[in-house]
């Protein structure tokens, strides 16, 4: 039986989690599968209880974190490579920079049979300096040289890989998109709704916008609150905000809000809640009324596949593998990237105009089957098949 060691940047909540954790619980009984993983951050919510749902084991690398830590990377990396010797795996598939990077040294110095590393995302436009962008390039240009497959998560991505900035080749190059368990997202929503807006003392005639993710710079709620702030101004209805989740900006971001005297109380017709993290995302896109993601890059984002797999209509800037999601004027807005003027005005029209979010509501629902985590289990086996 061939043996899959999968490891993952860190057990937080996201994305490059439920990809990992869906693939090692449902790759079925031909494979033996070890999940390991970092852990998360301090302002990052757990996914523990994901995999402890699951009912899948996984292990806690030690030392392995986000940031970059010489001692404690070495320290991870020994780690991995004792628990590759005692394993033996046929194959070890990495998930995201930093499993990435020490995964991949690590197979190459105990020479595993096949090596491959999931790009959930990257690091080469937005996140920092030019000279610090151009080293994660030259060492991502020599992990791909010990990779024997390389997955893109969206043809966006494949492209930014192979052609822009040439990290690995088109021929090991393969594109397979994310998968969820997205079946939540369609029941009881009516009921799940109520619950919801109940729980944060929400009227039915307010319009509800939400932002879900990690408060943090890549994300740019700056934008989301600024055109907020532009459309409570005109709008004819009252409007609230909700920002799902949590990160190192959530104090900064709530001071802005309450300068401007715009955090929400039951007294005024409009304004932002901050929720926190919450566990049952179904529910905040049950309570919903549109889902705005403002990142300056994404990979895949999840927040807009909850809400279209939801019937929620969405607007979103258009980076990385946002576009292999929304159509825009289909099944929602494109703006260009921190454009304030723009996503202030499609906002603006999403809430005015029922009959718009409806329509595209219900055009969104084509993406559950495009990202279901059966046909990602699907597409997984083929490649590894053809590996071994």
């Amino acid at each position: 039986m061939p043996r899959i060691l999968r490891i993952l940047n860190r057990f937080n909540l996201g994305g490059p989690t439920y990809n990992a954790s869906y693939l090692a619980k449902y790759m079925g009984d031909d494979y033996e599968t070890m999940l390991v993983g970092g852990m998360h951050d301090p302002h990052e919510k757990s996914s523990a209880y994901l995999l402890e749902d699951l009912k899948q084991p996984f292990e806690y690398v030690p030392h392995m974190h986000r940031s970059v830590d010489f001692f404690k990377d070495r320290q991870a990396y020994k780690w991995l490579c004792k628990r590759i010797a005692d394993f033996k795996p046929d194959i070890v598939h990495t998930h995201a920079a930093k499993a990435g990077a020490i995964g991949r040294l690590a197979a190459s110095r105990m020479k595993v049979p096949a090596v491959v590393h999931t790009f959930h995302g990257h690091v080469f436009d937005g996140y920092f300096s030019p000279a610090k962008t151009k080293v994660f390039m030259q060492a991502e240009r020599y992990l791909a040289k010990k990779s024997n497959v390389i997955v893109a998560i969206s043809p966006e991505q494949h492209y930014d890989l192979t052609e822009k900035y040439r990290i690995c080749s088109p021929e090991q190059t393969h594109i397979i998109r994310l998968g969820f368990d997205l079946s939540r997202f369609s029941e009881s929503m009516d009921a799940k709704r109520e619950a919801f807006r109940t729980k944060w003392a929400l009227a039915n005639d307010k319009v509800v916008v939400s932002i879900v993710g990690r408060l943090t710079g890549i994300k740019n709620h700056k934008l989301f609150l600024e055109a907020m702030q532009k459309v409570m101004v005109t709008s004819s209805k009252p409007i609230i905000g909700l920002v799902v989740g949590g990160g190192e900006l959530e104090d900064e971001l709530k001071s802005w809000c309450a300068e401007r005297d715009m955090m929400y109380s039951t007294d005024k017709d409009s304004g932002i809640i901050f929720t926190g993290w919450e566990k049952d995302v179904d529910s905040v896109m049950a309570g919903s009324d549109i889902v705005a993601m403002t990142s300056y890059n994404e990979g895949t984002p999840v927040s807009l596949i909850e809400a279209q797999s939801a019937g929620v209509p969405v607007i979103s800037t258009n980076v990385g593998g946002v576009n292999d999601i929304v159509e825009h004027g289909v099944s929602g807005l494109l703006v260009p990237s921190d454009d304030l003027d723009a996503f202030a005005e499609g906002l603006s029209q999403m809430i005015e105009s029922q009959e718009m979010r409806d329509r595209f509501g219900h055009a969104g629902k084509h993406v559950a089957p495009k990202y279901s985590h059966q046909r990602l289990v699907a597409d997984m086996r083929q490649l590894y098949e053809n590996l071994l």
